[in-house]
């Protein structure tokens, strides 16, 4: 059965075909600058990138891009043979703790949950509505990135403001990225051997976040109302003091949008180092003796470090393990040692020559990089939230 995943953002739309029960990546790509001169697009055939260029002018002829190239390069025959499609969305609010079929009501909702989303929404809708034009009569399914933490209980949802914020406007922590901590939930139960773990899982990417999982469910997580709270990340600030807000309003004379699309675009290590949102940059820098990417690499590990010292007492220190995922918790080998080394009071341990050997360029991508004597094991686990949003379709449509 063919089941295909897509990811829409406000200009961009990438797409996976799988093959399922067999979770068999068969094709993939991704359109980028739709309603720009120059859009472009990549199909991955093969282990090739095929680069084509038109102009889209919307998320319909993306879609329509996305099928013939299926067709042109033999992934699918008709769209006859599309069985499913999984679309990734942002908010699914209080109203969703899982997946669901796509329904007028469902769209509805994530127009209503906009609010929540302003960033994400408006692409993801552009893509569930121009795939349900383009195939019509093919199951579809939303995944929430929200979805995986609406298991956390109130006294780790809710913020000290006033109650009735909660409501009447739903403030709360909801928590993102749970696509990806769900599948690394599931994998580790694979590993350990049993449903009911307790493990820190690290989503360290250009967007991260850190969460807890206690007896196989989301208990706690960084990101909050929005994904602007928690850790510090590429280009957001994370967790700070508000009251900065109203201040730096009033002493630059710029609104409360722009500065909140500063703390979303323009902080985090970009903010820090004034020069390089990406860590990999940020390490050559720091290779150079550049001070402020040396001070952007340190308040990132000394964040990502404080949140698992936070749900390690959560857990009250009955942790199975730690797992580090994403683009930098899967490649940035050095770093993750760094974050290590800042709980060693905890009796957590990494081996550096172990560690040195895992990455999605190395030999090895998954597996043990603690010592035989740290009293919680650490892990590297690559993530798939492509094949999470695959299995959760495949589930409602098989």
């Amino acid at each position: 059965m063919k089941i295909l995943c897509v990811n829409a953002g406000s200009s961009s739309l990438k797409f996976q075909l799988y093959e399922m029960p067999e979770r068999k990546v068969i094709i993939g790509g991704y359109i980028e600058k739709i309603g720009e001169p120059d859009s472009f697009w990549n199909t991955k055939v093969d282990g090739k990138k095929i680069r084509g260029e038109k102009l889209i002018k919307n998320h319909t002829e993306a879609v329509e891009i996305v099928i013939s190239e299926l067709i042109k390069y033999k992934a699918i025959e008709s769209m006859d043979e599309i069985k499913g499609v999984g679309h990734r969305v942002l908010h699914g609010g209080e109203k969703y703790s899982d997946s669901v079929i796509i329904t007028d009501e469902v769209v509805q909702s994530i127009k209503d949950l906009t609010k929540l989303g302003p960033l994400h929404h408006p692409g993801n809708l552009a893509g569930i509505e121009a795939m349900r034009k383009v195939l019509p009569d093919v199951p579809m399914v939303a995944v929430y990135d929200t979805a995986f933490h609406q298991t956390i209980p109130e006294i780790n949802y809710i913020y000290p403001v006033p109650y009735e914020w909660y409501e009447k406007y739903g403030v709360r922590r909801y928590g993102f990225h749970g696509t990806s901590h769900k599948y690394i939930t599931k994998r580790m139960q694979e590993l350990l051997g049993r449903e009911d773990i307790n493990i820190i899982n690290c989503h360290i990417g250009s967007g991260s976040s850190v969460c807890c999982v206690k007896d196989g469910k989301s208990y706690d997580t960084s990101m909050g109302l929005t994904p602007l709270d928690g850790l510090m990340m590429g280009t957001r600030s994370g967790a700070i003091d508000p009251s900065i807000i109203e201040y730096v309003c009033k002493e630059s004379g710029m609104s409360v949008e722009e500065v909140t699309t500063i703390l979303n675009k323009k902080s985090g290590l970009l903010g820090v180092s004034k020069k390089y949102a990406d860590h990999r940059d940020i390490e050559k820098g720091m290779s150079e003796g550049d001070k402020l990417c040396v001070l952007a690499n340190d308040l990132y590990v000394d964040r990502i470090a404080r949140y698992i010292a936070q749900y390690y007492v959560e857990l009250n220190g009955k942790v199975d393990a730690i797992t580090f995922t994403a683009g930098l918790g899967e490649n940035a080998r050095e770093f993750r040692e760094e974050i290590i080394g800042k709980l060693g009071c905890l009796g957590i341990k990494v081996d550096h020559d172990t560690n040195m050997e895992y990455a999605a360029y190395c030999d090895k991508q998954e597996g043990i990089i603690s010592t035989s004597d740290s009293t919680v094991a650490v892990y590297v686990v690559p993530t798939d939230e492509e094949l999470m949003i695959a299995l959760d379709t495949y589930n409602f449509v098989k």
